[in-house]
């Protein structure tokens, strides 16, 4: 397989100074290092010229990264996971963002790329916001998994709550439940922490509707369900 990033790759004399490239040759011997020398640098005289960060290439990586991520991601973060140049990551995130508005000539998007909490997200466009909560709604009517409840009930016990809160209640990694109950309208991101850059969450109206509840006051009391201890508990293993 390709090494990644593919543009990053280049080769020095120091990678052209093994046996196979010198004809079994010590290059560090005093009375063979000029002619090693030599036969490695008509090698590296073949060699292409070293590549500038494909933008193309560069553009494409940075878009799978945000289409996978439910979280604003800062350009620090994905110059370290692309292993390329903050300043690279920034000219390729203001070609994104021209692309998907239909800046010159290209197809403007149903979705765009914002800047939001320090870092960018690619959100659905304000205009197809009725759009695609009727299809979330309506035309993908599936039932919730039980890991999509038991979080779904940690959000409106605990709300407002970070996502890295919920996980540490339930001990699981739930970005992808998350993403589902934002999906489908049961959740909202209330509020970004200024210095952390957590998104923290909390319930909507849909929910109280499929409740048929008037407040998020109404839900039942937690207490009565939990054990008290009087028998006990198990251990831990």
């Amino acid at each position: 397989m390709t090494a990644w990033p593919p543009w990053g790759q280049t080769m020095t004399s120091n990678d052209l100074t093994g046996n196979d490239l010198t004809g079994g040759v010590d290059v560090t011997g005093s009375q063979t290092s000029t002619s090693a020398a030599a036969s490695v640098g008509a090698i590296i005289s073949t060699l292409p010229a070293p590549q500038p960060h494909a933008p193309i290439e560069l553009d494409r990586a940075l878009e799978a990264i945000l289409m996978v991520s439910d979280e604003p991601q800062s350009l620090v973060s994905m110059a370290s996971a692309l292993s390329v140049p903050v300043s690279a990551v920034r000219k390729g995130v203001a070609r994104l963002v021209a692309d998907f508005d239909g800046v010159d000539g290209t197809i403007k998007r149903g979705f765009q790329l914002r800047e939001v909490a320090g870092g960018w997200r690619i959100y659905v466009r304000s205009e197809f916001d009725e759009v695609a909560r009727d299809f979330v709604l309506t035309q993908n009517p599936t039932k919730l998994s039980q890991a999509a409840l038991e979080t779904l009930a940690v959000i409106a016990y605990k709300q407002p709550i970070s996502r890295a809160s919920i996980a540490a209640i339930r001990a699981v990694n739930v970005d992808s439940v998350v993403r589902t109950l934002l999906g489908r309208g049961l959740i909202t991101e209330a509020y970004t922490d200024s210095e952390t850059g957590a998104i923290h969450y909390a319930t909507t109206d849909v929910l109280l509707t499929q409740l048929g509840l008037n407040s998020i006051g109404e839900l039942p009391h937690i207490s009565p369900l939990l054990d008290d201890g009087t028998d006990g508990f198990d251990d831990f293993p």
